[in-house]
């Protein structure tokens, strides 16, 4: 009796993942480092994708997270659950910002804010840019398999900061998501800069997603509405209406070359938005990582060799956007979409899967097994044999041991 189609692809996932963290401690790791540039411990957690093996040669973007430990379950819920189809593999950081974090975030010196005296420290933003590009990123990228294309992700003051980055150190990240940004910090310091280098620098390459969450545009007044928000005129509206401001022109300068969009939230709060900003801002960020014709991939009637052309021309797009080759898949996609095929007995386009699957992810022990499954489907045993062996060169493990001697017996 055949196991029913998803249970057969969730069970050798499933061993898939769990040979995977065998060979890793864990996949998030809670560290510190001794900054220099701020005289004090800077505390960041990273997150490793779930097929992160030291041992292969695979290297991952990496998400940085303002707010990295009281935005964690945020982001994390968000990658968890479009990685594949949606989101490449990527590394998360996530910084703290506990401690001085209105200093380290604030983009200029002020004095008072909305009408009352600042007791915090303000205007460290730069010193905090340079912890982040000479001390941070230098070591996860000496620490992690990481890749130069990077994104940035901030709320609130550090919305403003995030913003800050694209207009002033853009050459530290490809990717940016300013979640409720603080644009009106300091006499709208920095959207008046922006409506300056937005109209005269180029940030071709560069993506930004801007959030508003709009239930409450005005503290004071609830007639405010979307609608009629820029008419009013108060200091209670002016954060919303920096962050409209600045969108509103940021989408007009289409010569910046800036990749731009932007979202209004009218049911969330300023606490409750960075979720919904941050599955909206990953998505649009990463549109070109979206399979352009996904329907095809299930369709019984595509061929062979239409399989391979729409991956090959998904190849193209990942290595135009990102300026380096990955592969055209998930290795989970490609196992899912063998066994899928091998189910149905579409051998073919199952062997496609499965050999594309080795061809991108050689240091894969799990890849080899599968195709080995699928020639002893076929009878294919002396096949079979140089796969399994292949698998259990590379994990040495008594699983792919036991199973060379059980392929081994059908040949005898």
């Amino acid at each position: 009796m055949k196991k029913p189609l998803l249970l057969l692809i969730v069970l050798k996932l499933s061993f898939f993942s769990s040979a995977i963290l065998e060979a890793q401690v864990s996949n998030v790791i809670t560290d510190s480092i001794k900054s220099q540039v701020l005289k004090e411990q800077q505390h960041f957690w990273v997150k490793l994708p779930e097929n992160y093996n030291p041992e292969n040669n695979v290297k991952y973007p990496v998400v940085y997270l303002l707010d990295g430990f009281s935005l964690k379950n945020n982001l994390e819920t968000v990658y968890d659950n479009y990685w594949g189809h949606y989101l490449p593999h990527m590394i998360l950081v996530g910084i703290s910002n506990q401690k001085n974090r209105t200093r380290n975030l604030t983009t200029s010196s002020v004095k008072t804010r909305r009408g009352a005296a600042m007791n915090d420290e303000t205007g460290g933003a730069e010193n905090f840019t340079k912890f982040i590009e000479n001390e941070l990123m230098p070591h996860i990228d000496k620490t992690y398999a990481t890749t130069p294309y990077r994104t940035l992700i901030g709320h609130s003051y550090a919305g403003l900061f995030t913003i800050n980055m694209l207009l002033n150190h853009s050459h530290l990240f490809s990717n940016y998501i300013a979640i409720d940004p603080s644009l009106d910090w300091d006499n709208q310091s920095v959207l008046k800069q922006a409506k300056e280098k937005l109209k005269t620098n180029d940030f071709t390459g560069k993506s930004l997603f801007v959030s508003l969450a709009a239930e409450q545009l005005h503290m004071q007044d609830e007639t405010v509405t979307i609608d009629n928000l820029m008419e009013d005129r108060s200091e209670f509206s002016l954060f919303a209406r920096s962050i409209v401001e600045f969108s509103q022109f940021a989408k007009s300068q289409k010569q910046s070359g800036l990749n731009f969009d932007w979202k209004v939230y009218p049911e969330d709060l300023h606490g409750t938005v960075p979720l919904p900003t941050m599955r909206d801002g990953l998505i649009f960020l990463f549109k070109w990582y979206q399979f352009k014709t996904p329907q095809k991939y299930n369709n019984l009637e595509t061929t062979v060799e239409e399989l391979e052309a729409m991956l090959k021309e998904q190849e193209v797009i990942y290595k135009n956007e990102l300026g380096y080759n990955i592969p055209p898949m998930v290795e989970e996609l490609f196992i899912a979409y063998g066994y899928m095929n091998m189910q149905m007995g579409l051998s073919k386009r199952a062997e496609l899967f499965f050999r594309m699957n080795v061809k991108y992810y050689p240091q894969s022990a799990n890849g080899y097994d599968s195709l080995a499954e699928y020639y002893e489907s076929q009878k294919e045993y002396k096949r079979a044999l140089i796969e399994i062996t292949k698998a259990y060169e590379i994990s040495k493990s008594d699983f792919h041991k036991q199973r060379m001697e059980a392929i081994k017996a059908k040949i005898n």
